[in-house]
């Protein structure tokens, strides 16, 4: 009798590639899963590596097609058709490889004593694939965004020496500064979502929360704290959840992780291209911070770049035609990865001609043009002041007053139009230049905006918040928005092509949070003292954006953005993450201004 079960090989003979999977060993003995495609054909050919915790063997089968691009996320197109190797491997301890999966594996040092880390088993990767690849030439180009931005600047300590070019995009690099997990202390809810999917079944799926539908402000709001959260939906004992309630403040823990600090130690020998989106909702602070960290060692300006596209978080490997309502002059995802990151790593992989890569690449929005750098930031320090009645302005008011609001910790500020799902792409991936005048006329949202622009303001840096305010709570959050108010009257062309209007649209171009308690030190929280000014100072996201005559420069405060923060009490307690009912109360908020606390916005303004 036939049997009804037999094996079919997906890739048939009439394919134009060639794919491998292949186990590789690490130095302890652990095998990491490993594919490796092709052309058919190649010889001599440089070698594109990733290194995913998101499944390796997934992202190499998108659909069942015989030519290799269809196998390929889009990113990959050009160099497939160019004669690289395109090489994807499972991290260890996650779906197909062996070990154990440590979230963001500290470096080998005083958070991890076993002597591997994800730079060893970059380094052991690389030293097996040139040597069991006989189609390459020994040159290696390392890139990945997101997790994957981070294993790839891991790869560029100690690296291996075939490993000839890095493009870290959108990196994890320090998760409480202003990454993934922490902004100035306060913590990013979805987080744990994250952290379940990743511990649970090697990554395999199925472990994430089981919370069904509705509205995520009202599922956290009626929840309490993040760790009543927690044990309520049996996610407490997760190891990364533990990690976000164990380690609140930003002590060793999480300092000594800083991928950053890793790498201002160390030489830079590995040419580097940066690139980070402007509105990128995960993870804007990394790529700025590497770039901080390395442009010292850059002596001749010409191995570390910064690229800043107008994106969302990992937008740069899609197409860029548009982000939510805001649209652009073309696929700028496409232009930059054609015009800037392909020729880079043709020069150091392939040997073509030197690009001459801009040492900063920046997407100039409101006139919509790249823009060539020599440094970052390019602008200088301007204060947009706050005023009385709701105005600001470049001139600095003579007399010192102050702003009031009412901040309420039972109906805290949503930072989209309920129903809010953090888990809905629809709503996430654009959430950050989501049209503003949803809060404008809530009496918790304070509001000061310019006259009308009679000539075009640009700024290219990251806007530093300059901030005097008082709480009549013992603990507060703050939360500030640099928006381009659109006249209302702004002409549209003649195909919407389903997008909103954009007459009258409060377009956020930085959006950031600080928690009070850490005025004084991210390490040693303390608690504010009831009706004391206290200036703070923190950076919104770095941005090249032009605001045109006749638009108007906003500035909103407010004392909350949930669900995707977890609320303040706005009364001291040793760790919010187990704050309880009684600890959430309201709060009078002065933000204040003029005079000796003159409150404002420094704009990075180039002429």
């Amino acid at each position: 009798m036939t049997p009804d079960q037999t094996s079919y090989q997906q890739i048939q003979p009439s394919a134009d590639f060639i794919r491998r999977d292949v186990m590789v060993p690490m130095r302890d003995g652990t095998k990491l899963y490993t594919v490796i495609m092709m052309k058919k054909g190649t010889a001599n050919g440089p070698i594109l590596l990733s290194r995913s915790p998101y499944d390796a063997h997934g992202a190499a089968q998108r659909i069942a097609s015989q030519r290799l691009v269809d196998n390929l996320d889009v990113m990959d197109t050009e160099f497939a058709n160019d004669g690289y190797i395109i090489v994807m491997q499972d991290i260890r301890g996650m779906h197909r490889s062996e070990g154990q999966y440590i979230m963001n594996r500290p470096i080998a040092g005083p958070l991890n004593t076993t002597g591997i880390d994800e730079s060893t088993d970059a380094y052991d990767t690389i030293d097996w694939l040139v040597k069991n690849v006989p189609e390459t030439n020994g040159k290696v180009g390392i890139i990945g965004s997101s997790y994957l931005g981070f294993t790839t600047l891991m790869a560029e300590i100690n690296p291996h020496p075939a490993l000839k070019a890095a493009v870290p995009e959108s990196p994890m690099v320090d998760g409480w500064m202003g990454d993934d997990w922490f902004h100035n202390g306060a913590f990013r809810v979805s987080s744990l979502n994250y952290a379940v999917e990743q511990a649970t079944n090697k990554g395999e799926g199925g472990g994430a929360l089981a919370l069904g539908a509705g509205d995520d402000y009202t599922r956290y709001l009626e929840a309490g704290s993040v760790a009543d959260f927690a044990k309520a939906n049996g996610i407490d004992q997760v190891p990364g959840v533990r990690k976000f309630l164990e380690n609140p403040a930003y002590t060793d823990f999480w300092s000594l992780q800083a991928v950053d600090k890793w790498l201002a130690a160390r030489p830079l020998t590995v040419p580097t291209m940066l690139e980070v989106g402007q509105w990128d909702q995960e993870d804007s602070y990394g790529a700025p911070a590497v770039y901080r960290a390395l442009e010292p060692k850059d002596t001749h300006n010409d191995m570390v770049s910064l690229v800043i596209g107008p994106w969302r978080h990992s937008g740069a490997n899609h197409t860029g035609w548009d982000l939510g309502a805001v649209r652009f002059s073309g696929d700028t995802a496409l232009q930059w990865r054609t015009r800037y990151m392909k020729p880079f790593f043709d020069h150091y992989l392939k040997g073509a001609p030197d690009p001459h890569t801009p040492p900063v690449l920046t997407y100039a929005t409101g006139i919509d043009k790249w823009e060539e750098s020599p440094r970052w930031p390019m602008g200088t320090a301007t204060p947009l002041y706050l005023d009385a009645g709701g105005s600001a302005g470049f001139a600095r008011p003579a007399s010192s007053d102050h702003d009031d609001y009412v901040s309420d910790p039972a109906h805290p500020v949503p930072f989209l139009p309920r129903p809010i799902s953090m888990d809905d792409p629809q709503q996430w991936k654009p959430w950050l230049v989501h049209d503003q005048r949803f809060v404008t006329d809530r009496t918790d949202v304070a509001l000061w905006k310019t006259r009308p622009l009679e000539k075009p303001v640009h700024i290219m840096g990251a806007p530093e918040v300059d901030l005097y305010a008082a709480t009549t709570g013992t603990d507060s959050d703050w939360v500030v928005k640099l928006i381009d108010v659109y006249p209302n009257d702004q002409p549209e062309p003649a195909d919407q092509g389903g997008k909103p209007s954009m007459a009258g649209y409060e377009l956020p171009i930085g959006i950031e949070i600080f928690r009070g308690r850490y005025a004084k030190s991210f390490a040693k929280p303390e608690p504010l003292k009831p009706g004391q000014v206290v200036h703070y100072r923190w950076a919104l996201p770095n941005v090249d954006h032009v605001f045109l005559p006749g638009h108007r420069i906003m500035v909103q405060v407010q004392s909350s953005l949930f669900p995707l923060y977890d609320r303040n009490p706005q009364t001291y307690v040793a760790s919010i993450m187990y704050a309880k009912p009684g600890d959430y109360r309201k709060a009078t908020q002065s933000i204040w201004h003029g005079g000796a606390t003159a409150s404002a916005v420094e704009l990075p303004v180039v002429p």
